[in-house]
């Protein structure tokens, strides 16, 4: 396993963006920009694949500690900044139906009778043809 995939999967358990991961490799005074972040990221075959180093993933891991523990003056929950990791999602709400007036039902109007439908004849298409290609008996 390289350290690509090991960022990868860090990457996708915690639910972290470029821009985060940005934040917290500054944690530990290390920059990188998103572009460089997001290469690490592409597939190996992309032309702008680039191997993650050791010293690259060390500081990540650093800042990590730093972004979900804290220090030891200003300690963290790590549950609770994982939680703000995650997306809001909110469904649209529904807008209240709100009657214009009264409901007054109509009365009933008169059901009609179907007469049956009249089909016209079956017309035969294709003749009936005798074949005679056989011996006679």
């Amino acid at each position: 396993m390289t350290n690509n995939d090991i960022f990868k999967k860090l990457r996708v358990a915690l639910q972290l963006r470029d821009d985060q991961i940005e934040e917290i490799l500054t944690l530990v005074d290390f920059r990188m920009s998103k572009g460089e972040i997001g290469n690490f990221f592409r597939d190996e075959k992309h032309p702008k694949y680039v191997e993650c180093g050791d010293q690259v993933l060390r500081n990540f891991l650093n800042g990590l500690v730093i972004h979900l523990r804290g220090t030891k003056e200003n300690p963290k929950n790590p549950r609770e900044v994982i939680d703000g990791h995650k997306p809001k999602f909110e469904a649209p709400k529904k807008p209240e139906f709100k009657p214009k007036g009264e409901f007054k039902p109509k009365a009933a109007a008169p059901k009609k009778k179907f007469a049956a439908k009249k089909t016209a004849p079956k017309v035969q298409v294709v003749e009936k043809v005798i074949y005679k290609n056989g011996k006679k008996k």
